[in-house]
C-alpha cells in the first residue's frame, strides 16, 4: 500500500517546514525586537498631544440670533421636495408658509401622521423636530432623517420665520 519510502519522505517534508517556520519567528523576533535595538536614533518631535482644545458650546438662541436667511434658503432645497411655500399649498408634507408660530399639525386640508405633540411651532420646537422628525413624532411618516448641524437648522428657522 505505502511504501516506507514516501512515508519518510512527507514526514520529513512536514517536520522540516515547521522547523522553517519556528526558525523563522525565532529569527523575526530577534532581528526586529525593539529591546534589541537599544535607542532611537532619532526623535520626531510632535506638537502636544494632551487633548483638545475644549470649544465652546453655543446655544440654539445664540445661533438663531445670528443665523443666514440665505443659508436658510439654500437649506431649505432639502425640503422644497415634499413641502410648499404657498399658504395652503400642501404637498406630500404641509406647507410651510407662516410655520413659525403656527399651532402644530394645523396646516389646513392636510392629513398628518404620528403623534405631534399639542403647543405651537416654536422656535425651541421646530429645532426639536428638525433635529430628528422620527424621535419628535413617533409614527411619522416623514421619511426624512434630520438636520445633524445646528446651524442649519437655525438658519432655516430663521428663513422659515420670514415666509409670512
Amino acid at each position: 500500500m505505502f511504501d516506507t519510502m514516501t512515508l519518510t519522505k512527507a514526514t520529513a517534508g512536514f517536520c522540516g517546514a515547521f522547523l522553517v517556520f519556528l526558525l523563522g519567528k525565532w529569527a523575526a523576533t530577534e532581528i526586529y525586537a525593539m529591546d534589541s535595538h537599544g535607542e532611537a536614533s532619532y526623535v520626531i518631535e510632535v506638537a502636544d498631544a494632551g487633548g483638545a482644545e475644549e470649544v465652546e458650546e453655543v446655544s440654539f438662541e445664540e445661533l438663531l440670533a445670528s443665523a443666514d436667511v440665505g443659508k436658510g434658503a439654500k437649506v431649505f432645497k432639502k425640503c422644497a421636495a415634499c413641502h410648499k411655500l404657498e399658504d395652503g399649498a400642501n404637498a406630500t408634507g404641509p406647507y410651510l408658509f407662516n410655520v413659525v408660530g403656527r399651532d402644530i399639525g394645523s396646516a389646513s386640508g392636510f392629513g398628518y401622521s404620528g403623534s405631534l405633540p399639542a403647543g405651537a411651532w416654536t422656535e425651541d420646537e421646530l429645532n426639536a423636530f428638525l433635529t430628528k422628525p422620527s424621535d419628535y413624532a413617533p409614527g411619522t411618516s416623514m421619511s426624512f432623517a434630520g438636520l445633524k448641524k445646528d446651524t442649519d437648522r437655525a438658519n432655516l428657522i430663521a428663513y422659515l420665520a420670514t415666509i409670512k
